[in-house]
């Protein structure tokens, strides 16, 4: 995980915080320019993730969610101010899995994934606030559709015409009835030593068809090992009788719009 280290705080810092980074070593460790990360360096460390005014309520609300089933970090803190949202966290033991110690086995990493999602999918999710994951999703890929925003790197279609004609007719395919990270990536779960130690990032989950993170499961170790290689190894580890290889096609069209 990167991290670069801060020779002054941020000036819109909220007082709440100003006395948990005083005398401490701030680092940021922002992967995306829709949010800010900084790392607290004291203790067992923190994460403060600030973003603009409403957009990490519902992150807020799902880390709450799945620290109450062990499989996060406890949200310390939500608050506005500075027309920002602030969000700080305890840091999750471990390190993410792109470090290098879990890319050197590749094998072992997909397989551990593929296993990780499984167990994710196969709780109880009857209880989780976001029950309606797939209407956000759907209607996120019809707003971008019209924008004209779509990336056909994202599945093997040959426009984004035929994309979308693909997603509408299989739309009827998906279910809504699994606990999803919705952002199933490497750099989203932790570990410590191999370990599964704990979810970062979600902001995107909820209850929805399981392909939303198996088609993410799929693509990051494509993305972060640079081979398609593994693909079978991850979906033999999750189940390959709980894959539809249509399902996932769908999703795949989604995303192109995503």
């Amino acid at each position: 995980m990167k991290r670069t280290l801060l020779e002054s705080l941020p000036v819109d810092l909220p007082d709440e915080f100003s006395e948990l980074c005083r005398g401490a070593k701030v680092y940021d460790s922002s992967c995306s320019p829709q949010a800010r990360v900084l790392y607290i360096d004291r203790e067992c460390g923190y994460f403060l993730k600030s973003a603009p005014r409403g957009s990490l309520s519902k992150e807020a609300m799902l880390a709450r969610y799945f620290h109450s089933k062990g499989l996060t970090a406890p949200v310390l803190s939500y608050i506005t101010a500075c027309e920002k949202d602030w969000m700080l966290t305890e840091r999750v033991r471990g390190e993410d899995a792109t470090t290098d110690c879990y890319l050197s086995d590749p094998r072992r990493l997909a397989e551990l994934s593929g296993k990780l999602l499984r167990s994710l999918h196969d709780m109880d999710g009857s209880d989780c606030p976001v029950r309606d994951r797939m209407e956000s999703y759907f209607a996120l890929a019809e707003e971008n559709y019209t924008r004209g925003e779509f990336d056909l790197s994202y599945g093997d279609f040959e426009s984004a015409e035929q994309a979308y004609r693909f997603m509408k007719e299989g739309r009827e395919l998906l279910r809504g009835d699994t606990l999803l990270h919705g952002d199933y990536c490497l750099p989203n779960f932790m570990l410590d030593d191999w370990q599964f130690s704990g979810f970062i990032d979600l902001g995107n989950g909820g209850i929805g068809d399981r392909h939303v993170d198996i088609f993410w499961g799929i693509w990051t170790l494509k993305f972060n090992l640079g081979t398609d290689a593994y693909r079978d190894v991850f979906i033999d580890a999750y189940g390959r009788d709980r894959v539809d290889p249509r399902a996932l096609r769908v999703i795949s069209a989604a995303e192109i719009f995503g």
